[in-house]
Formats: structure tokens, sequence, C-alpha cells
């Protein structure tokens, strides 16, 4: 890999660091303490944009500077690894369609298979946090789940940014880096 390609990747990847850290500082609050953000939306994307590794390091990254800036320092390097599982799962429905999804269509299905990925790891998290606590694993499950509707509102909300912002934005990479694959 060549010294320009090195610099762009690091460049990219520290944009969407900052992209994804700045989407999750826009945050909706619910009444459960738990917050709606655009951060999930951003990762997607960037996996979707300059690839697994990069996204997910990028999105990772992003999430972790967040968590320890925003008093959650202890579950950054969980967000971190769950960066890296949620980009896994776009990446293998990205894969699907060849990496050139061409319909809105695709980039659903592509979020739903991150959604899918987010909601499962979400669980689990809560679930063991649970558990450390003290509770039973059943009654841990069943406390990590009632807390889910604000990760399903964010799963949402990120197929529906995901889906629109996608194509233009692949679009102005291409015209921008003119190495991009159409």
């Amino acid at each position: 890999m060549n010294s320009d390609k090195r610099i762009q990747n690091l460049v990219l990847i520290a944009l969407f660091a900052a992209l994804t850290f700045i989407g999750t500082m826009i945050k909706i609050p619910l009444p459960t303490g738990a917050f709606i953000h655009f951060g999930n939306s951003v990762v997607l994307l960037a996996v979707l944009l300059i690839g697994y590794w990069q996204g997910s390091l990028a999105g990772g990254i992003g999430f972790f500077i967040f968590d320890i800036m925003n008093g959650f320092a202890s579950e950054a390097p969980y967000f971190l690894i769950e960066s890296f599982v949620v980009g896994a799962a776009a990446y293998a429905a990205f894969a699907i369609f060849k990496r050139k999804p061409s319909r809105v269509y695709q980039i659903i299905v592509i979020g739903i298979f991150a959604g899918i990925a987010k909601f499962i790891m979400s669980v689990i998290k809560v679930t063991v946090m649970g558990m450390i606590a003290g509770a039973q694993l059943k009654p841990a499950f069943f406390a990590a789940i009632a807390t889910m509707p604000a990760t399903v509102i964010n799963i949402f909300s990120t197929i529906l940014i995901v889906s629109l912002v996608f194509f233009p934005l692949r679009r102005a990479m291409q015209l921008i880096f003119h190495n991009q694959p159409v």
C-alpha cells in the first residue's frame, strides 16, 4: 500500500471516529435513562463506505472516546468490541450484494443484519451486567429484554438514516477519491 493510500485510510478512520463521537453526542434521552443517538448510523456508514476493518475501528474509537468522556469508561472496551461484531454482521450482508448495493431495500437488509447483531450484543451485555450485580441468569435476561426499547429505536433509526444517505455519500466519496468502486 502506498503512502498516499495509507494517509487516506488514516484520515477516513479519524473522520468517521470523530463523526461517530459527534453522532453519539447528539442524543435524545428516554425515561428509562437510556438514549437514542446517531452514532450507530455513522458506524454502519463507515463499514459500508470505507470497509469492515477501517469502519469498525473508526466506530469503536468514536464510541470509546464518547464513553471515556461521558462517564461510561467501564463500558468503553465493550463498545469497541461491539463495533467489530456489528460491523461483521453488516459486512456479511454487504458481501451478499457483492459490496455494490444498488437499491434501498439492499441497504435495509444490511441494516437488519447489523440491527440483529446489535440487539443480541446489547442483550448479552445487559444480562452479564445484571449477573455481575448478583441476579440469576433468568431474571437478568428478562431485565435486559425490558431495557431493549431504546436499542430497537436506535436500530430502526439507523436503518432509516443509512437508507437515506448511503447512496449520496457513496457517490460523493467516488467523486472525491476517484479510486472508490462504482
